[in-house]
């Protein structure tokens, strides 16, 4: 059987959305799979949406970087709601001219009161943005500008949202990488590598033949969802371990409901 991992053991974490709670059950998870499983080759990928709506945005940002300076491996991709804290920190009026990102549905107010800046939206936007800005330390801004758009490793590929369909990966256009939803979600098409994404919440995983959905919510749900992927095997990650996940798993012949942000 092939080895769409090339040799390593990948644990790729869905949208966190500010639950520190949530990432510090995921990784004590990991931790302990890798306790009773050792692996020469482990890796941890974090799918993106680290900010916004959940109340411990800066908490999530420390623990990432706590991970990117440890020992276990990892890869940190942009969201786009990471991607939101680099266009307001460049432009005050970006919130208010575009989606509105301080907003309770999009959530960037909560981002903001995690470092000390509350009831954003009532400021005025110069207001607002200087004391963000004063309050976002210098690594947590550059943690988030380093994050990745998409790479792949072996049969898989790995980004936030998504890929648009015939349009080779090196030509993809980032804002369908960090925003994608339609077409590629419809797809049937076969990607090249089998496309590991977030973005877009489901009621479950969903093990498609050409991609993997793993956001399920975390903020609205409880739910922080991690697959494992070793060899040609790929699994849930469980309070009790890995529970294989075979092609179809969490799909339906409906279409999946799907919530926009």
């Amino acid at each position: 059987m092939p080895d769409l991992t090339e040799g390593q053991r990948i644990y790729a974490i869905g949208d966190i959305h500010g639950r520190r709670d949530l990432l510090d059950a995921m990784l004590g998870r990991i931790d302990a799979d890798l306790a009773a499983r050792p692996h020469a080759r482990p890796l941890v990928v974090f799918l993106g949406d680290y900010v916004d709506r959940g109340p411990e945005v800066r908490g999530v940002i420390e623990a990432l970087m706590a991970v990117k300076a440890g020992p276990l491996p990892a890869r940190f991709l942009l969201g786009n709601h990471d991607n939101y804290v680099l266009a307001y920190l460049e432009d005050p009026h970006w919130y208010d001219e575009t989606y509105n990102w301080l907003r309770e549905n999009l959530g960037g107010n909560a981002t903001l009161a995690s470092y000390g800046v509350p009831e954003a939206a009532a400021k005025p936007a110069k207001v607002a943005r200087e004391a963000f800005a004063q309050a976002f330390p210098a690594e947590h801004l550059a943690f988030i500008a380093d994050c990745e758009l998409c790479f792949r490793i072996g049969g898989y590929l790995f980004v936030h949202a998504g890929i648009r369909p015939g349009v080779p990966v090196e030509a993809q256009a980032r804002e369908d990488l960090i925003w994608i939803r339609e077409p590629f979600l419809e797809s049937k098409a076969d990607f090249g590598s089998k496309v590991v994404h977030g973005h877009t919440i489901v009621p479950a995983v969903e093990h498609h033949a050409n991609r993997i959905a793993v956001d399920t919510g975390a903020v609205r749900t409880g739910t922080l969802s991690c697959i494992v992927l070793e060899g040609d095997a790929v699994a849930l990650l469980t309070p009790d371990g890995p529970k294989p996940l075979p092609v179809g798993a969490g799909t339906s012949r409906w279409r999946t409901l799907w919530i926009r942000r």
